[in-house]
């Protein structure tokens, strides 16, 4: 099943993209597409699901992203996410670990695409959205382009339509998950391939992307790019581009901290800290004057036991007796 949606989209990103984050970037980005960190087959299954589950309806379009290898599992956490209200759910064939309490699940994956086509039939057939596949293009030694098809086409001819690719390999073995997204080479045209030998595929593109340049090269030949860090660090960026993309005028950061004010004065009531909004909110001015005092006010204070909401307008303030 397709899944229409923006030609930009926000990657998943563990312990970034929490729904406190995505509110923020819903209301810099009113087009892009979220995704949700990752969350485990198994961990929806035997924890919190609610908690783990929970969304605003602004975040609209959002889509769940799940890890597993089990198929009654991955099914079981589809339906579930289906009822919670996500746009699509998402398996995670990228993630560079190797194991997590119910087994093997992420980039690891790759090198078993049949099972990942079992877990894809099994989740596709229990929800009426879509299921997608976020990979890699390939793992350790096995870094051509017949292992890459072979993954993508086992899973295209059990169904699978939408591609966000992550155009590195993922070495398993000598780095770490945060030296996985840097050290490996990236290789786009190898994605680009892809969508001209099968163009009825939905393919987007992830990987290094933090420039307008960069993103107008990759819409030339595919149907989307997946941001990661750069929407992260320097969030404002994503506005201009959401903007520019897909029209309207990306909202002035006064008001979006405005509105991040009343936001958290919600989620505080709920049991939020502070600190677990803030901390998403740091790169708001990056490249802007006064951008290091705002950094500097919500770090040293918005995670003491008596910080408000209004810290959002200190901050502010600080930052524009600065860049005055």
């Amino acid at each position: 099943m397709p899944f229409s949606h923006s030609p930009v989209a926000v990657a998943p990103m563990m312990d970034w993209t929490d729904r406190h984050c995505r509110y923020f970037l819903r209301l810099l980005a009113p087009h892009a597409t979220l995704y949700t960190e990752m969350v485990t087959a198994a961990a929806i299954h035997h924890g919190d699901r609610d908690k783990l589950l929970k969304f605003s309806a602004p975040e609209h379009p959002v889509v769940l992203q799940v890890g597993g290898s089990d198929p009654g599992l991955m099914a079981a956490a589809a339906a579930a996410g289906e009822q919670a209200g996500y746009d699509a759910i998402n398996i995670n064939v990228g993630c560079p670990s190797e194991r997590v309490q119910s087994g093997s699940f992420g980039a690891c994956l790759m090198a078993e695409p049949e099972l990942v086509a079992r877990c894809f039939d099994a989740m596709q057939a229990r929800v009426s959205v879509p299921v997608t596949v976020k990979c890699r293009l390939g793992i350790d030694d096995q870094d051509s382009d017949a292992f890459f098809l072979k993954f993508v086409d086992t899973l295209r001819n059990a169904g699978c339509e939408h591609f966000d690719v992550h155009a590195r390999i993922a070495i398993l073995k000598g780095l770490s998950p945060k030296e996985n997204r840097m050290i490996p080479p990236l290789n786009y045209q190898r994605v680009f391939d892809l969508k001209t030998r099968y163009p009825e595929l939905t393919v987007f593109l992830n990987g290094g992307i933090n420039t307008d340049a960069l993103v107008d090269a990759a819409l030339l030949e595919l149907d989307g790019v997946m941001i990661g860090r750069e929407a992260y660090h320097n969030p404002y960026w994503l506005a201009a581009l959401d903007a520019r993309l897909l029209g309207g005028t990306a909202p002035a950061r006064h008001d979006v901290v405005r509105a991040m004010v009343e936001y958290a004065e919600g989620a505080l009531r709920q049991g939020a800290l502070l600190k677990h909004i803030t901390r998403h909110m740091l790169g708001m001015f990056a490249g802007q004057p006064g951008a290091r005092q705002w950094r500097r006010t919500l770090s040293e204070k918005a995670h003491r036991p008596d910080a408000t909401p209004d810290l959002l307008l200190e901050a502010l303030a600080a930052r524009d007796s600065i860049a005055a």
